[in-house]
């Protein structure tokens, strides 16, 4: 299994060319301090299966910008970004707000999943007591709904996968993908990508589950008019919603496999990456 050091990937990218010259990094950190954005990270380092790396600078992933400080903004104008793709819904900027702009940067909103279809969901889970959240969340029914969501993204949302392809395969590098949690929908986004790049399917795996990592986890918000709170029974309950977990990528791998065969089927008949596609997309985002 192919492990993903985070700190061999700050190191590469400030070590030295042949000879001892130093490389400028561009990023001034691929592990920065953000007050306001959650889930921040450089996707820069990981391996293809023909020795290649993503390249530094050029593909970042995080939550939502709606909270960013103004410190934080400042950060996200120094990368150079192109585009930003929000993956978000419009039951999720009701409740977050819209992303803060930033200048010269391209913002794409693309939502990968129905308002009308978790609004309700999601307002139980802020305020539902426990008997409603043991019902509808317990005895593995929390992971069966991510792990079904997960299958239906990647059935049902091929245009908008397509989108994003085609625009990093065209100008929109550098890219910042981002959802509410930068968890689901834009780990399955970059999942998509990293996939077409010819990633190592184990390091698209640990990267996604990096989302883990405690100062990345999205904040659970419950109301205080629940008698429950924040109990035990309750976190329990709710923690296969908040966690990224290796079986949800997979079951997202599976319905590639299940529904087209295989990777080069799906990226080519699903989502209509050619080969010269696939070249441009290398050219862009590989060293």
């Amino acid at each position: 299994m192919c492990i993903v050091d985070r700190s061999a990937r700050r190191r590469a990218a400030s070590a030295g060319r042949p000879g001892g010259a130093p490389v400028t990094q561009q990023v001034p950190s691929t592990e920065p301090e953000l007050s306001g954005v959650r889930n921040f990270r450089d996707v820069g380092g990981l391996p293809t299966v023909d020795g290649r790396r993503v390249r530094y600078g050029v593909l970042f992933r995080s939550g939502h910008l709606a909270h960013a400080t103004e410190e934080d903004a400042d950060f996200l104008a120094s990368l150079g970004l192109h585009t930003i793709f929000d993956f978000r819904n419009a039951a999720d900027h009701k409740l977050e707000g819209p992303d803060v702009e930033l200048p010269g940067v391209r913002n794409v909103n693309l939502p990968l999943s129905d308002p009308a279809d978790g609004a309700e969901f999601w307002k139980m889970v802020r305020d539902g007591e426990i008997d409603q959240l043991r019902a509808v969340l317990g005895d593995g029914k929390a992971a069966g709904r991510m792990i079904g969501s997960y299958r239906k993204i990647i059935r049902e949302r091929t245009d908008e996968h397509t989108r994003v392809l085609s625009a990093l395969a065209e100008d929109s590098v550098p890219v910042l993908m981002h959802c509410a949690a930068g968890k689901d929908r834009a780990g399955l986004s970059i999942a998509v990508t990293l996939l077409a790049l010819g990633v190592e399917r184990e390091a698209i795996v640990a990267d996604y589950l990096e989302s883990n990592a405690k100062h990345r986890r999205y904040r659970i918000r419950r109301s205080r008019s629940s008698a429950a709170g924040y109990s035990p029974d309750v976190m329990e309950l709710l923690n296969p919603l908040f966690e990224a977990r290796a079986e949800y990528l997979e079951a997202a791998f599976a319905t590639v496999e299940e529904t087209w065969g295989g990777v080069d089927a799906y990226l080519e008949q699903g989502l209509g990456v050619t080969p010269e596609m696939r070249a441009r997309l290398r050219e862009r985002l590989l060293d």
